[in-house]
């Protein structure tokens, strides 16, 4: 009811400052159309109105369509000033207002070859952006993102790695919290992993990495934030951008996001439509010797991983005036994804002579969906800086894993028939208030609440079929899984400038309530808890091209919905992976120092890290003695990590731009299990250089090389891993259309490889995902070419935080 009431206020404020703000312009108006000297009409040109007086800026518009502007005005004496990109400024004086309306009829505008040269040479948004507590990269200018998929264009950032099946972690930790613009959504919920590849990335506009966030974020994800941009256009007049893929393996796939704006009102909406298939093989070696049994065997894996997904919204920016924007949108994606696998189980003797060879055989089919409604109004005052933002976000997600299995040994009749069914349904409810108050000159305070409920319903079965035909359940594969979340949290955070000092500082405190529950079994684990997660940003500038920054914040991550599932999935019969409810969360002191040095061709951000990790989450393989292998995540140690990190931009010529970065790294993990003390220490590095070479002034050739280095764990080793990448894209159409060709993973090289040894187990494997791929992508601006894009990207006006 106080919420209802807060709103109530909100409304009755705004729409009382709206009305307040159109009463006091009058029915009089400057009216006129533009053309360029070959008589088309000028779009969205800025008209400002100036008083004669004292030439204060009173107003302005933009041109529609059609060249046409109207502004409004009181009675009085003006002058007129035009401005568009490429155009002569057009200055219209004495511009006497009465009593009656003024037509200045068609005002013709000229080039100015003075402003066409300088928009020759002005250099494009960069790829990456530093700012105080995130780097930002424009992914449209990596050409191997295109026509691609959000989870391959985060394996493309800088520290940042995604495996084989899709798990995503930054600088060699899997804790860390993806979100949709700067929300948490039901697109990555449940099944992050797979619900990442269903985003088409040509509705991306960039990915924030965020590594020690501030109190403003939620405290969850020990190593950071990953915050997808999705595209979103205001441009006044109807704008958008189109584009269809074509590849091989199967990639099929087109989008569009479009917007119309006319005065108060912006229109917006965008479709990806995706067939894909991932073929995939692997193979593995598994020995056991112990006093009790002993067994070896090999397998080989050969899966393909496909079908389509739909992603559509729609949305309503409502301009109530300069002031207070009111923002719908609505989101729904429907997937439906088949995965048909085959493993060949090769049992031998000690002797290696082989013994028994078996044949198992998945069919699963996955549909899913997600409707996602979302309402946000944004308020700004007249003073500088101040704002007031409150969200309301609804989610409801539904996700089927139906499978069945077929088994049988070689030269025999007997079959073995299971099939297994696993349901995910989530229902999320969100509100958010967020506001800043400026002071003196260059600070601020900043607060905010917000509430989250989160229900998660999860039903696991594994049945199979006997001598008469009829379907008996597994007892120790069915369960059904409640997970109800109730987080409430609050920040505080104050900021300013002391000279070269920047001093950010604040406070946040969540509680949470978590219940966990098992409905089969009667298991119950019921958390509450509260924390204060506090944050620290120090930057100075020790020169123009020169800051260094220092950072501190403690977070904790809570165990995702699959590590908490007694199940995952039934497809290897001797490989089981499960969650286990009773985990604890981690919780992470996060210290990091950068510097930032701007050159005339370049620049280089170097920082080197601490995280020092409480109740680490680690997966433990465990053999039984008929040979099942059981992989389960525990609590298991406190960890610490140092790491240097660099990323570098030089561009030699105009025509030539290099990239590069690096995370090395030092992993310490320690702790007890079952009695055994496991350990790790650990020395390894990611890294990617790429090279972007522009030809002709339309055509860019692009090609980066990836390389994962060795690393050790607490039960063995994940082997290296490298790929070569090719792009090449050529404008066409003036500058509205682009065609790119791609090729990923060159050499057909991307596999992970790992090996596993504990007391007299010894197992060693390798995974491909998906095969070499080659794209085709061809993109169309409507109305807008890649000259307006490059401008627009680089106005600060405006985005989300």
């Amino acid at each position: 009811m106080k919420l209802f009431s807060f709103i109530a206020i909100i409304a009755f404020f705004t729409f009382s400052h709206a009305k307040s703000q159109d009463e006091q312009y009058k029915d009089l108006n400057i009216s006129g159309r533009l053309l360029d000297s070959d008589k088309q009409p000028v779009l969205f040109a800025s008209v400002a109105l100036y008083s004669s007086g004292d030439s204060a800026l009173i107003g302005g518009v933009t041109s529609d369509e059609n060249g046409n502007f109207h502004v409004p005005v009181e009675k009085g004496n003006y002058f007129l000033k035009i401005t568009y990109l490429a155009l002569s400024e057009k200055i219209i004086p004495n511009l006497a207002v009465n009593e009656f309306n003024i037509n200045l009829g068609v005002i013709s505008m000229k080039a100015d070859a003075k402003v066409l040269q300088e928009v020759t040479v002005k250099g494009e948004k960069s790829q990456m952006e530093l700012q105080l507590d995130k780097r930002v990269f424009n992914v449209g200018k990596d050409l191997s993102n295109i026509g691609s998929n959000a989870s391959d264009i985060l394996n493309n950032m800088p520290s940042v790695t995604v495996d084989v099946d899709g798990n995503v972690a930054l600088r060699g930790s899997g804790n860390v919290r993806i979100l949709i613009d700067g929300k948490q959504s039901g697109m990555v919920g449940m099944n992050p992993a797979e619900a990442l590849r269903q985003i088409p990335g040509d509705l991306i506009e960039s990915i924030e990495i965020i590594t020690n966030p501030s109190s403003r974020y939620d405290a969850e994800g020990e190593v950071g934030i990953l915050n997808i941009v999705m595209k979103k256009n205001v441009s006044y007049g109807l704008n958008g951008s189109f584009t269809a893929t074509a590849g091989y393996p199967s990639n099929f796939g087109a989008s569009f996001n479009i917007n119309y704006r006319r005065k108060k009102v912006n229109l917006i909406a965008s479709y990806g439509n995706v067939y894909r298939e991932g073929p995939g093989r692997g193979t593995s070696r598994q020995e056991y010797n112990s006093a009790d049994t002993s067994f070896v065997y090999e397998q080989y894996n050969k899966r393909n991983r496909g079908g389509y997904s739909n992603n559509f919204m729609v949305g309503m920016d409502y301009f109530l005036n300069n002031r207070n924007t009111i923002t719908g949108t609505v989101s729904f994606r429907d997937s439906r994804n088949t995965n048909n696998t085959t493993l060949e189980y090769r049992d031998f003797d000690f002797n290696n002579n082989l013994t028994k060879t078996v044949i198992r055989t998945e069919n699963e089919k996955e549909p899913r969906t997600n409707f996602e409604a979302a309402l946000n109004y944004i308020k700004t005052f007249e003073r500088k800086g101040q704002s007031l933002a409150f969200t309301a976000k609804y989610i409801l997600s539904d996700e089927t894993e139906a499978a069945r299995f077929n088994e049988n040994i070689e030269g025999e009749q007997t079959a073995i028939v299971q099939r297994s069914f696993n349901t995910e349904d989530e229902k999320n409810l969100l509100f958010q208030l967020d506001y800043i108050h400026p002071f003196g000159k260059n600070g601020k305070f900043e607060t905010g609440l917000k509430s989250s409920i989160r229900l998660l319903d999860n039903d696991f079965s594994v049945h199979q079929q006997n001598q008469a035909l009829n379907w008996i359940i597994i007892p120790e594969f069915d369960n059904r899984l409640a997970y109800n979340e109730k987080i409430h949290a609050g920040y505080l955070m104050a900021s300013n400038e002391f000279g070269k000092f920047f001093l950010q500082a604040g406070l946040r405190g969540e509680y949470s309530d978590i219940l966990t529950e098992l409905k089969k079994t009667n298991i119950t684990n019921h958390r509450k808890y509260f924390n204060l997660f506090p944050s620290l940003h120090l930057s100075y500038k020790l020169e123009d091209m020169q800051t260094v920054q220092l950072s501190y914040s403690y977070r904790l991550s809570r165990p995702g919905f699959r590590d908490l599932l007694p199940f995952s999935n039934f497809s290897d019969s001797r490989v089981f992976r499960s969650g286990n409810p009773l985990l604890r969360p981690e919780y992470t002191h996060s210290f990091e120092a950068g510097q930032l040095l701007n050159m005339e061709k370049g620049s280089l951000l170097s920082s080197v890290y601490y995280r020092h990790r409480l109740g680490v989450v680690e997966n433990i393989t465990s053999v039984d003695s008929t040979g099942f292998t059981r992989i389960t995540p525990v609590n298991l140690s406190t960890g610490d990590s140092y790491g240097f990190e660099f990323n570098l931009t030089y561009d030699p010529f105009a025509w030539w731009k290099w990239t590069a970065n690096a995370n090395v790294f030092r992993s310490i993990n320690e702790g007890t299990y079952q009695d055994k003390i496991l350990k790790s220490d650990t020395y390894s590095w990611t890294s990617r250089l790429s090279s972007k070479v522009t030809l002709f002034r339309n055509i860019d050739l692009q090609s980066s090389f990836n390389y994962r280095a060795p690393r050790k764990t607490t039960q063995g080793k994940d082997l290296a891993q490298y790929w070569i990448d090719l792009g090449l894209s050529r404008d066409i159409l003036k500058g509205r259309g682009t065609i790119t060709a791609s090729v990923r993973d060159l050499f057909n090289s991307r596999k992970q490889r790992r090996i596993v040894e504990n007391a007299g187990y010894y197992s060693k494997s390798e995974f491909q995902w998906r095969a070499r791929q080659f794209l085709v992508t061809f993109s169309y601006r409507l109305n807008r070419s890649k000259q307006n894009e490059k401008e627009e990207s680089n106005d600060d006006g405006g985005g989300e935080s």
